[in-house]
């Protein structure tokens, strides 16, 4: 089997039940979840490598209800059998919460950075709350009721988890300073 099909040549590509240009809202909110679960590849090798072996445990299970999420995305038939279910983001609270207990209390807006995990964490939170706006401008009716939950809470779990893993190394967040960044 070839990994080609060019069945996609004409700018057009197949959902679950429908045949639909590539720029279709679907196409782009299913396509933001892939692009996250590649920056969350990256982000697992960074973990790896940075012995965190709970958050490696997080973030492969977060992919696969990516895949989950994505493949719920793609269906238009009126017989959905969602595969990503409420109990997912209820999941993210609970991890949320063991992470955010690891890092001091925030005291300021936090900038992006610190480690190199860290500031890939910040990465999926970004291109999460893009998927998020993408999946809010589909029909409601038509997604399954944990998504935009689940979107919401999985930013809030990069975030809790990008902050956990600079607390871990003694790396301190970078804080926003309003107005008073001087360059030298």
């Amino acid at each position: 089997m070839k990994i080609y099909t060019k069945q996609g040549d004409e700018g057009q590509t197949q959902l679950v039940g429908k045949r639909v240009k590539k720029t279709h809202a679907r196409v782009e909110a299913y396509g933001t979840l892939d692009e996250l679960n590649s920056c969350i590849g990256l982000a697992v090798v960074y973990a790896t490598e940075e012995k965190h072996g709970d958050i490696v445990a997080d973030l492969t299970a977060i992919q696969h209800e990516l895949f989950d999420l994505g493949g719920d995305l793609a269906d238009v038939t009126k017989t959905q059998d969602w595969k990503i279910g409420l109990h997912a983001p209820e999941r993210l609270e609970s991890l949320i919460d063991k992470h955010w207990e690891e890092a001091p209390p925030i005291k300021a807006f936090i900038l992006p950075g610190g480690g190199k995990l860290s500031a890939q964490l910040h990465v999926c939170r970004t291109i999460t709350r893009r998927a998020e706006r993408l999946t809010v401008n589909l029909e409601v009716d038509r997604i399954p009721p944990a998504a935009l939950p689940y979107l919401n809470r999985l930013s809030d779990y990069f975030f809790a988890a990008a902050r956990a893993v600079n607390a871990r190394s003694g790396t301190e967040d970078i804080l926003y300073e309003h107005g008073n960044y001087k360059q030298e």
